[in-house]
């Protein structure tokens, strides 16, 4: 099974983007679906998380601003990250990730889309 991250591209300070992530399978007992970003020379950091309840939970620099979901009507996992307000400093690679329940459970990992705002 494999995760494929859409929707990155360029915009403009203060515009949207919805950031989208499918899995090519079904992927059993999930724990947590999470966005994450990596801007050039910096280290991955977390964005956004939604726990297999539902509880979701930001990073300050987001918080306010994007909003994680999912789609739990499809039997592919289905999931997105809504950017408003967007500024210069969120440019970055976004990565969706993908974790199994514990113990045994394994990270699943998108391959990127990038996110450019110009100021």
């Amino acid at each position: 099974v494999q995760l494929q991250a859409s929707g990155g591209g360029l915009v403009q300070d203060g515009g949207s983007l919805r950031l989208s992530c499918r899995s090519s399978g079904i992927i059993f007992d999930v724990n947590t679906l999470s966005w994450y970003r990596q801007s050039p020379g910096k280290q991955r950091e977390l964005v956004a998380s939604i726990t297999r309840e539902g509880f979701t939970s930001y990073s300050d620099s987001v918080k306010g601003r994007f909003i994680i979901f999912r789609d739990k009507s499809s039997v592919n996992l289905q999931m997105y990250l809504q950017m408003t307000s967007l500024k210069p400093a969120d440019t970055a690679v976004y990565y969706c990730n993908v974790e199994q329940r514990p113990p045994g459970g394994r990270d699943y990992w998108g391959q990127g889309t990038l996110v450019t705002v110009s100021s």
